[in-house]
């Protein structure tokens, strides 16, 4: 008999693991962005790959059906000419992007974004707006904001850059910083894109901004501009605390059966 404070093995094997994690108590949102904007960020961004010629290539190879191994030919019977291996390669089409140079200067996907913003890499960050669920590019709101990297969300921006990218889908796209304008391939094009990007509504950003910028003997404000600060502050409501359990395959969760009386 198990004791009733320990579960025993079968009803260990029912249980089904599950992470538990609390809610943010911040609403972070993406920063509208106006419609003649979103049009001249994804035209410049088009003509911009269009005229680099930035793509990936990846061809498909069908290799045939292993057969059984041929008996070797008689001594007697003609020699056939053997190719070289750097000959076979040659004749074979290459894969992988066409300009190397232009592609390490970009951040493709959400998880190249994240970790080029962690280090401070990016000076520009573009997220489609058709990313489903949300909470999937929510994240970068913070980390743009906190680096001061300007970003919003771009409708379309999956649709119009994926094709001549040559991909089947780019969520989020960064542009790295380089060491010098010269050797930056895109440089032109975030100097004019950055001026259209809004600003974004970090909640526990607010005056961060206006501290930093000053000097270390002028920390001290006058009265009423503190008091616009507390008034922003005090204008963020917050959510309250959730918890939230996430079950990694809802589908297959066990029902207890019914013992027969």
């Amino acid at each position: 008999m198990a004791t009733p404070g320990k579960l025993t093995k079968k009803e260990l094997k029912r249980q089904i693991p599950a992470k538990t994690s609390f809610t943010s108590p911040f609403n972070l949102q993406w920063s509208p962005l106006p419609q003649g904007d979103m049009q001249f960020i994804l035209k410049t961004l088009k003509d911009k790959l269009v005229s680099t010629g930035l793509e990936k290539k990846e061809m498909t190879v069908f290799r045939p059906w292993r057969k059984k191994k041929e008996k070797k030919p008689p001594a007697a019977s003609e020699s056939v000419p053997l190719v070289s291996r750097d000959a076979q390669v040659q004749d074979q089409p290459k894969n992988g992007w066409t300009d190397v140079t232009a592609r390490r200067q970009l951040a493709i996907g959400i998880n190249e974004v994240t970790k080029a913003l962690e280090r401070n890499e990016l000076k520009l960050v573009l997220v489609c707006k058709s990313v489903k669920p949300q909470h999937m590019t929510a994240h970068l709101i913070g980390l743009s904001g906190t680096r001061r990297v300007p970003a919003c969300q771009v409708p379309r921006l999956s649709e119009s850059v994926s094709e001549p990218l040559g991909l089947k889908s780019v969520l989020a796209l960064g542009f790295r910083h380089c060491t010098s304008k010269e050797d930056g391939i895109f440089t032109d094009t975030v100097d004019a894109i950055v001026p259209r990007v809004p600003s974004l509504d970090v909640a526990w950003l607010q005056g961060a901004e206006e501290e930093h910028g000053e000097k270390r003997g002028q920390k001290r404000k006058l009265e009423s501009e503190s008091e616009e600060v507390v008034a922003k502050s005090a204008s963020s409501t917050l959510q309250p605390f959730k918890v939230k359990k996430i079950i990694a395959n809802p589908s297959k969760k066990r029902t207890q059966k019914k013992k027969k009386a």
